[in-house]
Protein backbone atom coordinates (compact mmCIF):
# COMPACT_ATOMS: atom_id res chain seq x y z
CA UNK A 1 0.00 0.00 0.00
CA UNK A 2 1.55 3.29 -1.10
CA UNK A 3 1.64 6.34 1.15
CA UNK A 4 -0.50 9.38 0.41
CA UNK A 5 0.71 12.03 -2.00
CA UNK A 6 2.36 13.93 0.82
CA UNK A 7 3.88 12.38 3.93
CA UNK A 8 3.55 15.54 6.02
CA UNK A 9 -0.02 16.74 5.61
CA UNK A 10 -1.30 19.53 7.82
CA UNK A 11 -4.82 20.93 8.02
CA UNK A 12 -5.13 23.76 5.50
CA UNK A 13 -7.12 26.98 5.83
CA UNK A 14 -9.36 25.73 3.01
CA UNK A 15 -10.22 22.67 5.09
CA UNK A 16 -10.98 24.87 8.09
CA UNK A 17 -13.22 26.97 5.84
CA UNK A 18 -14.98 23.75 4.79
CA UNK A 19 -15.43 22.81 8.45
CA UNK A 20 -17.20 26.09 9.17
CA UNK A 21 -19.79 25.22 6.53
CA UNK A 22 -20.16 21.73 7.99
CA UNK A 23 -20.68 23.11 11.50
CA UNK A 24 -23.51 25.23 10.12
CA UNK A 25 -25.29 21.90 9.60
CA UNK A 26 -24.80 21.25 13.33
CA UNK A 27 -26.45 24.59 14.06
CA UNK A 28 -29.37 23.70 11.82
CA UNK A 29 -29.78 20.26 13.38
CA UNK A 30 -29.77 21.86 16.83
CA UNK A 31 -32.59 24.16 15.71
CA UNK A 32 -34.58 21.16 14.45
CA UNK A 33 -34.23 19.34 17.77
CA UNK A 34 -35.03 22.45 19.79
CA UNK A 35 -38.19 22.98 17.74
CA UNK A 36 -39.29 19.33 17.74
CA UNK A 37 -37.91 17.88 20.99
CA UNK A 38 -39.61 14.50 20.70
CA UNK A 39 -38.87 10.99 19.50
CA UNK A 40 -39.81 12.09 15.99
CA UNK A 41 -37.49 15.10 16.11
CA UNK A 42 -34.66 13.02 17.56
CA UNK A 43 -35.08 10.39 14.82
CA UNK A 44 -34.95 13.06 12.14
CA UNK A 45 -31.77 14.53 13.61
CA UNK A 46 -30.12 11.09 13.90
CA UNK A 47 -30.90 10.23 10.27
CA UNK A 48 -29.76 13.59 8.91
CA UNK A 49 -26.60 13.77 11.02
CA UNK A 50 -25.77 10.16 10.19
CA UNK A 51 -25.67 10.66 6.43
CA UNK A 52 -24.13 14.14 6.70
CA UNK A 53 -21.37 12.94 9.04
CA UNK A 54 -20.55 10.03 6.74
CA UNK A 55 -19.78 12.37 3.85
CA UNK A 56 -18.01 14.94 6.05
CA UNK A 57 -15.73 12.15 7.20
CA UNK A 58 -15.37 11.14 3.55
CA UNK A 59 -14.03 14.60 2.79
CA UNK A 60 -11.52 14.22 5.64
CA UNK A 61 -10.30 11.00 4.02
CA UNK A 62 -10.18 12.89 0.74
CA UNK A 63 -7.99 15.76 1.92
CA UNK A 64 -5.89 13.25 3.85
CA UNK A 65 -4.96 11.57 0.56
CA UNK A 66 -5.34 14.24 -2.13
CA UNK A 67 -3.65 17.62 -1.85
CA UNK A 68 -5.82 20.64 -2.62
CA UNK A 69 -2.96 22.84 -3.81
CA UNK A 70 -4.15 23.07 -7.41
CA UNK A 71 -6.74 25.56 -8.63
CA UNK A 72 -9.09 22.97 -10.14
CA UNK A 73 -9.05 20.89 -6.95
CA UNK A 74 -9.74 23.93 -4.79
CA UNK A 75 -12.59 24.92 -7.11
CA UNK A 76 -14.12 21.46 -6.79
CA UNK A 77 -13.81 21.53 -3.00
CA UNK A 78 -15.48 24.94 -2.93
CA UNK A 79 -18.23 23.43 -5.06
CA UNK A 80 -18.67 20.72 -2.46
CA UNK A 81 -18.88 23.43 0.21
CA UNK A 82 -21.61 25.13 -1.79
CA UNK A 83 -23.58 21.89 -1.94
CA UNK A 84 -23.10 21.45 1.82
CA UNK A 85 -24.44 24.96 2.38
CA UNK A 86 -27.59 24.24 0.36
CA UNK A 87 -27.98 20.95 2.23
CA UNK A 88 -27.72 22.81 5.55
CA UNK A 89 -30.30 25.35 4.46
CA UNK A 90 -32.67 22.50 3.60
CA UNK A 91 -32.33 20.81 7.01
CA UNK A 92 -35.21 22.59 8.84
CA UNK A 93 -37.70 21.34 6.22
CA UNK A 94 -35.88 18.19 5.09
CA UNK A 95 -38.79 16.00 6.18
CA UNK A 96 -41.22 18.20 4.30
CA UNK A 97 -40.93 20.51 1.32
CA UNK A 98 -37.15 20.67 1.67
CA UNK A 99 -36.62 16.93 1.15
CA UNK A 100 -35.84 17.13 -2.59
CA UNK A 101 -33.40 20.02 -2.07
CA UNK A 102 -31.63 18.06 0.70
CA UNK A 103 -31.40 14.98 -1.54
CA UNK A 104 -30.11 16.89 -4.58
CA UNK A 105 -27.50 18.76 -2.52
CA UNK A 106 -26.38 15.52 -0.89
CA UNK A 107 -26.01 13.84 -4.27
CA UNK A 108 -23.84 16.74 -5.48
CA UNK A 109 -21.71 16.47 -2.32
CA UNK A 110 -21.05 12.81 -3.20
CA UNK A 111 -20.32 13.56 -6.87
CA UNK A 112 -17.79 16.26 -5.95
CA UNK A 113 -16.18 13.91 -3.42
CA UNK A 114 -15.79 11.18 -6.04
CA UNK A 115 -14.52 13.62 -8.68
CA UNK A 116 -11.86 15.01 -6.36
CA UNK A 117 -10.76 11.58 -5.19
CA UNK A 118 -10.39 10.50 -8.82
CA UNK A 119 -7.70 13.15 -9.24
CA UNK A 120 -5.27 11.34 -6.94
CA UNK A 121 -1.91 10.28 -8.39
CA UNK A 122 -1.74 7.35 -5.97
CA UNK A 123 -2.61 4.13 -7.84
CA UNK A 124 -3.75 2.25 -4.72
CA UNK A 125 -5.99 5.12 -3.63
CA UNK A 126 -7.48 5.45 -7.12
CA UNK A 127 -8.31 1.74 -7.14
CA UNK A 128 -9.92 2.05 -3.71
CA UNK A 129 -12.01 4.99 -4.94
CA UNK A 130 -13.30 2.92 -7.86
CA UNK A 131 -14.47 0.33 -5.34
CA UNK A 132 -15.99 2.87 -2.93
CA UNK A 133 -17.73 5.20 -5.39
CA UNK A 134 -20.62 2.85 -6.32
CA UNK A 135 -21.57 2.43 -2.65
CA UNK A 136 -21.56 6.18 -2.03
CA UNK A 137 -23.60 6.83 -5.17
CA UNK A 138 -26.17 4.19 -4.21
CA UNK A 139 -26.62 5.64 -0.71
CA UNK A 140 -26.82 9.15 -2.17
CA UNK A 141 -29.51 7.83 -4.52
CA UNK A 142 -31.45 6.46 -1.55
CA UNK A 143 -31.26 9.86 0.17
CA UNK A 144 -32.43 11.61 -3.00
CA UNK A 145 -35.32 9.22 -3.65
CA UNK A 146 -36.35 9.38 0.00
CA UNK A 147 -36.30 13.18 -0.03
CA UNK A 148 -38.52 13.23 -3.10
CA UNK A 149 -40.90 10.53 -1.82
CA UNK A 150 -41.40 12.01 1.67
CA UNK A 151 -43.55 10.43 4.37
CA UNK A 152 -42.76 7.00 5.79
CA UNK A 153 -40.73 6.08 2.69
CA UNK A 154 -38.30 8.88 3.49
CA UNK A 155 -37.61 7.54 6.99
CA UNK A 156 -37.15 4.00 5.66
CA UNK A 157 -34.89 4.95 2.75
CA UNK A 158 -32.74 7.32 4.80
CA UNK A 159 -32.36 4.69 7.52
CA UNK A 160 -31.36 2.17 4.84
CA UNK A 161 -28.86 4.67 3.43
CA UNK A 162 -27.34 5.14 6.90
CA UNK A 163 -27.04 1.38 7.42
CA UNK A 164 -25.45 0.93 3.99
CA UNK A 165 -22.92 3.66 4.75
CA UNK A 166 -22.10 2.03 8.06
CA UNK A 167 -21.23 -1.31 6.49
CA UNK A 168 -19.43 0.11 3.44
CA UNK A 169 -15.94 0.00 5.06
CA UNK A 170 -16.37 -3.75 5.55
CA UNK A 171 -17.39 -4.51 1.97
CA UNK A 172 -15.06 -2.05 0.24
CA UNK A 173 -11.71 -2.37 2.00
CA UNK A 174 -8.12 -1.45 1.30
CA UNK A 175 -6.29 1.21 -0.66
CA UNK A 176 -6.34 4.07 1.84
CA UNK A 177 -3.39 5.02 4.02
CA UNK A 178 -4.02 7.45 6.86
CA UNK A 179 -1.71 10.36 7.68
CA UNK A 180 -2.38 10.19 11.42
CA UNK A 181 -1.49 13.76 12.39
CA UNK A 182 -3.76 15.34 9.80
CA UNK A 183 -6.58 12.87 10.40
CA UNK A 184 -6.66 13.31 14.17
CA UNK A 185 -6.25 17.09 14.01
CA UNK A 186 -9.08 17.49 11.49
CA UNK A 187 -11.58 15.49 13.55
CA UNK A 188 -10.48 17.22 16.73
CA UNK A 189 -11.05 20.63 15.17
CA UNK A 190 -14.59 19.77 14.10
CA UNK A 191 -15.41 18.54 17.62
CA UNK A 192 -13.98 21.77 19.02
CA UNK A 193 -15.99 23.95 16.65
CA UNK A 194 -19.12 21.91 17.35
CA UNK A 195 -18.67 22.40 21.11
CA UNK A 196 -18.68 26.10 20.32
CA UNK A 197 -22.29 25.59 19.20
CA UNK A 198 -23.26 24.83 22.80
CA UNK A 199 -21.67 28.12 23.88
CA UNK A 200 -23.68 29.94 21.21
CA UNK A 201 -26.80 28.26 22.64
CA UNK A 202 -25.93 29.68 26.07
CA UNK A 203 -25.66 33.14 24.53
CA UNK A 204 -28.96 32.72 22.69
CA UNK A 205 -30.71 31.70 25.90
CA UNK A 206 -29.15 34.56 27.84
CA UNK A 207 -30.26 37.11 25.22
CA UNK A 208 -33.88 36.66 26.31
CA UNK A 209 -33.31 38.30 29.71
CA UNK A 210 -31.44 41.33 31.12
CA UNK A 211 -28.06 40.49 32.61
CA UNK A 212 -28.02 40.03 36.37
CA UNK A 213 -26.17 37.82 38.84
CA UNK A 214 -28.50 34.88 38.29
CA UNK A 215 -28.13 35.03 34.52
CA UNK A 216 -24.36 35.40 34.80
CA UNK A 217 -24.17 32.38 37.11
CA UNK A 218 -26.26 30.11 34.84
CA UNK A 219 -24.31 31.27 31.78
CA UNK A 220 -21.04 30.36 33.49
CA UNK A 221 -22.56 27.01 34.44
CA UNK A 222 -23.39 26.41 30.78
CA UNK A 223 -19.83 27.34 29.84
CA UNK A 224 -18.55 24.92 32.50
CA UNK A 225 -20.57 22.11 30.92
CA UNK A 226 -19.07 22.86 27.50
CA UNK A 227 -15.63 23.06 29.11
CA UNK A 228 -16.17 19.58 30.58
CA UNK A 229 -16.77 18.20 27.09
CA UNK A 230 -13.63 19.94 25.87
CA UNK A 231 -11.62 18.58 28.79
CA UNK A 232 -12.96 15.10 28.20
CA UNK A 233 -11.76 15.08 24.57
CA UNK A 234 -8.66 17.31 24.67
CA UNK A 235 -7.67 18.02 28.24
CA UNK A 236 -6.58 14.49 29.13
CA UNK A 237 -4.18 14.15 26.19
CA UNK A 238 -6.34 11.63 24.34
CA UNK A 239 -5.90 13.50 21.05
CA UNK A 240 -2.12 13.12 21.26
CA UNK A 241 -2.38 9.47 22.27
CA UNK A 242 -4.87 8.92 19.47
CA UNK A 243 -2.39 10.23 16.91
CA UNK A 244 0.34 7.93 18.16
CA UNK A 245 -1.99 4.94 18.34
CA UNK A 246 -3.33 5.48 14.81
CA UNK A 247 0.18 5.98 13.39
CA UNK A 248 1.35 2.75 15.05
CA UNK A 249 -1.62 0.66 13.93
CA UNK A 250 -0.56 -2.01 11.39
CA UNK A 251 -1.46 -0.99 7.81
CA UNK A 252 -3.85 -3.92 7.36
CA UNK A 253 -5.95 -2.72 10.34
CA UNK A 254 -5.43 1.04 10.11
CA UNK A 255 -8.36 1.81 7.81
CA UNK A 256 -11.02 0.01 9.88
CA UNK A 257 -9.52 1.35 13.12
CA UNK A 258 -9.78 4.90 11.79
CA UNK A 259 -13.40 4.32 10.72
CA UNK A 260 -14.34 2.87 14.11
CA UNK A 261 -12.64 5.60 16.16
CA UNK A 262 -13.37 8.68 14.07
CA UNK A 263 -16.45 7.62 12.12
CA UNK A 264 -18.66 5.51 14.37
CA UNK A 265 -17.48 6.79 17.77
CA UNK A 266 -17.62 10.49 16.89
CA UNK A 267 -21.26 10.26 15.82
CA UNK A 268 -22.68 9.87 19.36
CA UNK A 269 -20.36 12.65 20.56
CA UNK A 270 -21.80 15.02 17.95
CA UNK A 271 -25.33 13.91 18.83
CA UNK A 272 -24.53 14.70 22.46
CA UNK A 273 -23.30 18.19 21.54
CA UNK A 274 -26.46 18.84 19.50
CA UNK A 275 -28.71 17.66 22.34
CA UNK A 276 -26.79 19.79 24.85
CA UNK A 277 -27.08 22.91 22.71
CA UNK A 278 -30.80 22.35 22.10
CA UNK A 279 -31.49 21.93 25.82
CA UNK A 280 -29.16 24.65 27.13
CA UNK A 281 -31.03 27.45 25.40
CA UNK A 282 -34.12 26.60 27.48
CA UNK A 283 -32.08 26.07 30.66
CA UNK A 284 -30.30 29.43 30.44
CA UNK A 285 -33.46 31.33 29.49
CA UNK A 286 -35.48 29.90 32.42
CA UNK A 287 -33.04 28.40 34.95
CA UNK A 288 -35.47 28.26 37.84
CA UNK A 289 -38.28 26.60 35.92
CA UNK A 290 -38.81 22.86 35.77
CA UNK A 291 -37.94 21.38 32.39
CA UNK A 292 -40.48 19.42 30.42
CA UNK A 293 -39.76 15.70 30.06
CA UNK A 294 -38.24 15.95 26.54
CA UNK A 295 -35.91 18.79 27.57
CA UNK A 296 -34.71 17.01 30.72
CA UNK A 297 -34.17 13.81 28.73
CA UNK A 298 -32.23 15.70 26.03
CA UNK A 299 -29.95 17.29 28.63
CA UNK A 300 -29.28 14.04 30.45
CA UNK A 301 -28.71 12.06 27.26
CA UNK A 302 -26.42 14.79 25.96
CA UNK A 303 -23.83 14.01 28.61
CA UNK A 304 -24.42 10.25 28.33
CA UNK A 305 -24.01 10.19 24.54
CA UNK A 306 -20.83 12.27 24.58
CA UNK A 307 -19.23 10.13 27.29
CA UNK A 308 -20.22 6.86 25.59
CA UNK A 309 -18.85 8.12 22.27
CA UNK A 310 -15.61 9.05 24.00
CA UNK A 311 -15.41 5.56 25.52
CA UNK A 312 -15.86 3.97 22.09
CA UNK A 313 -13.23 6.32 20.66
CA UNK A 314 -10.67 5.39 23.31
CA UNK A 315 -11.35 1.67 23.05
CA UNK A 316 -11.19 1.62 19.24
CA UNK A 317 -7.66 3.05 19.43
CA UNK A 318 -6.65 1.17 22.57
CA UNK A 319 -5.64 4.36 24.38
CA UNK A 320 -6.97 3.48 27.78
CA UNK A 321 -9.68 1.74 29.73
CA UNK A 322 -12.49 4.02 30.77
CA UNK A 323 -14.75 2.42 33.41
CA UNK A 324 -15.21 5.78 35.15
CA UNK A 325 -16.48 7.35 31.94
CA UNK A 326 -18.97 4.53 31.45
CA UNK A 327 -20.22 5.18 34.98
CA UNK A 328 -20.34 8.91 34.22
CA UNK A 329 -22.54 8.23 31.19
CA UNK A 330 -25.01 6.38 33.41
CA UNK A 331 -24.95 9.11 36.05
CA UNK A 332 -25.49 11.77 33.38
CA UNK A 333 -28.67 10.00 32.30
CA UNK A 334 -29.67 9.71 35.98
CA UNK A 335 -29.76 13.53 36.25
CA UNK A 336 -33.00 13.62 34.26
CA UNK A 337 -35.33 13.69 37.32
CA UNK A 338 -33.44 16.76 38.63
CA UNK A 339 -34.42 18.72 35.54
CA UNK A 340 -38.07 18.12 36.40
CA UNK A 341 -37.41 20.05 39.62
CA UNK A 342 -35.31 22.93 38.25
CA UNK A 343 -33.36 23.39 35.02
CA UNK A 344 -30.24 24.79 36.70
CA UNK A 345 -30.14 21.85 39.11
CA UNK A 346 -29.80 19.29 36.33
CA UNK A 347 -27.19 21.34 34.51
CA UNK A 348 -25.18 21.72 37.72
CA UNK A 349 -25.42 17.99 38.38
CA UNK A 350 -24.18 17.26 34.85
CA UNK A 351 -21.15 19.51 35.40
CA UNK A 352 -20.43 17.80 38.73
CA UNK A 353 -20.73 14.29 37.25
CA UNK A 354 -18.42 14.90 34.28
CA UNK A 355 -16.06 17.18 36.20
CA UNK A 356 -15.67 14.73 39.08
CA UNK A 357 -15.02 11.89 36.64
CA UNK A 358 -12.25 13.82 34.89
CA UNK A 359 -10.76 14.91 38.21
CA UNK A 360 -10.69 11.30 39.45
CA UNK A 361 -8.68 10.26 36.39
CA UNK A 362 -5.75 12.52 37.19
CA UNK A 363 -2.62 10.47 37.58
CA UNK A 364 -1.26 10.36 41.06
CA UNK A 365 2.42 11.30 41.36
CA UNK A 366 4.65 8.28 41.50
CA UNK A 367 6.68 7.85 44.68
CA UNK A 368 10.09 6.38 44.02
CA UNK A 369 11.24 3.82 46.53
CA UNK A 370 14.98 3.96 47.37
Amino acid sequence: MSPPEEDDVSVSTLELFFDLVFVFTITQLTAVLAHEMSVKGALQVVLMLGVIWWMYSGYVWLTNAVRTDRAERRALLLGGMGAYLILALAIPHAFGDGGPAFGIAYFIVVLVHTSLFARTTNADTFTAVLGLAPFNLVTAGLVLIGGIAGGTAQYVLWALALVCEGITPYVSRGGFTVVAGHFVERHGLVILIAIGESIIAVGAGAAESPLDLQLAAIALLGLACSACLWWCYFGTGDDERAERALAQTPPERQQLTAVAAFGYAHLPMLLGIIALAAAEKKVVAHPGDALHNPEAIALGLAGALFMLGDVLFRRALGIGRSPRRILAAGLAAATIPLGLVAAWLQLAALVVVIGATLASERERPRISVP
